[in-house]
Formats: structure tokens, sequence, C-alpha cells
């Protein structure tokens, strides 16, 4: 087994903001299409927490 150690130092900040920005991007996403969704078992398996987040669904 081989392992890999990167240090933070050598993380670019460019390349930190970027993963940041996708996070955001894919969990906004994730949230949004489930508030919208149309089908009710993705509404009912997300209802509790759309209503702990304040988000809208009724």
């Amino acid at each position: 087994m081989n392992t890999v150690s990167v240090s933070t130092s050598q993380i670019s900040v460019s390349e930190r903001v970027k993963a940041v920005a996708a996070a955001l991007i894919v969990g906004i996403a994730l949230v949004y299409t489930t508030g919208f969704a149309a089908s009710t078992n993705v509404h009912n398996a997300a209802h509790d927490t759309r209503h702990g987040l304040a988000f809208p669904c009724h």
C-alpha cells in the first residue's frame, strides 16, 4: 500500500478557490433540485431537511 501526502502549502490559492466554488455549486444544485422535485418520493425524502433549512416546499 502506497500513501501520498501533500502539504497544504503546495496547493495554490486558485486551486483552493476552484475547489470551494465547485463544492458550493454542487451543493446549491442538490438543494434546489430536491426543493423543486416533481416526484413525491424525492420530495418526501428531503422534506424535513428542507424545512430545517427554511426552504419553502409547500
